[in-house]
């Protein structure tokens, strides 16, 4: 790698970020103090900050109901999106959004979206918008392998190769759509292979594998911007967590589980830097425990922000 330790580092401490803002939730949530549900993307980490190391800052990307991770990855504030999560005015909608109903227009954060595949055409009608303005942005557009099934899915993957806009179709195929495994819903083992009928290139990539991620989501966002059109990239990953709170995930072993688990791409990704000596023991230890100092801050910051004014045009909190 020849990649600064700073940069390398500043790759494993958002990682940390997300690994323990959703612990953290599952938790709060546990223990009711947040309610309702969420999806969290724990396990999930490499694909969505490899994704946005990839992008320039005015790029933009859309999320899914797991949009924890995406929004964090693309420089979105843990206080804030803590702060939505416990209904609070200090929230990125003012605490009446939630957990799927957030954006960060100025990150470019087009937000999240509670319906399978419902966020694919709003991102490519965002590319649209950025090809017709010439404004040199692309968009990454996050989705699940369940989202494949959808007819938006479709539809939206044939425009964008016919308009040759550009964005990339990114599908974090954690295998399971809830409870239903890839291959009781797929007639190809491979989402990538459902590029071709679509005239533009299908990736595969290894999910757990931040610098792998990082370089095919490079890869396509430079065709995107250079007038090739889309790509479609099939980052395989894996949630270790259920689908929701309500999930006992009773559809896997623990077999399964725990060689998941094994490929922990955190953890893998920390080993990496250690041996190739881009970092000591201690300075790993250091990143590690400044991620979760700042999420223990965001708590404190959710928990300690006003709850929204009664008036539905309340102005929404801004730094």
């Amino acid at each position: 790698m020849s990649e600064q330790p700073s940069v390398l580092l500043g790759y494993l401490r958002a990682m940390w970020v997300i690994r323990h803002f959703e612990e953290a939730l599952d938790d709060l949530f546990g223990r009711s103090l947040i309610r309702g549900t969420c999806h969290l993307c724990v396990g999930q980490e490499a694909a969505a900050v490899g994704a946005c190391a990839a992008l320039r800052a005015d790029d933009q990307i859309n999320s899914t109901h797991r949009g924890h991770g995406h929004f964090l990855a693309k420089g979105g504030d843990p206080r804030r999106v803590m702060a939505e999560l416990f209904g609070r005015a200090t929230g990125y909608a003012g605490g009446r959004g939630g957990s799927q109903h957030m954006a960060g227009w100025d990150i470019g954060f087009l937000g999240s979206n509670g319906i399978t595949g419902g966020g694919i055409p709003v991102a490519t009608g965002a590319a649209l918008s950025a090809k017709l303005q010439n404004t040199g942005r692309v968009v990454v557009s996050f989705f699940g392998d369940g989202a494949t099934a959808q007819g938006a899915f479709h539809e939206a993957l044939n425009m964008g190769s016919l308009w040759t806009l550009p964005i990339v179709y990114f599908c974090e195929n954690n295998l399971y759509a809830m409870s239903t495994p890839l291959r009781s819903h797929s007639a190809v083992s491979s989402i990538a292979e459902r590029a071709a009928a679509y005239g533009m290139p299908g990736v595969e990539v290894d999910g757990n594998d931040l610098l792998a991620v990082r370089d095919a989501v490079a890869t396509a966002a430079a065709r995107a911007r250079g007038g090739e059109g889309p790509t479609l990239i099939d980052c395989r990953t894996y949630r270790f967590l259920g689908h929701s709170k309500s999930d006992k995930r009773e559809y896997r072993t623990e077999e399964e589980e725990a060689a998941a688990r094994r490929r922990d791409p955190i953890l893998r990704f920390r080993a990496l830097l250690l041996e190739q000596g881009h970092a000591s023991e201690s300075e790993l230890a250091a990143v590690e425990e400044d991620a979760r100092n700042l999420i223990s801050e965001a708590v404190e910051f959710a928990q300690a922000s006003p709850l929204p004014e009664g008036d539905p045009s309340a102005k929404v909190y801004a730094p």
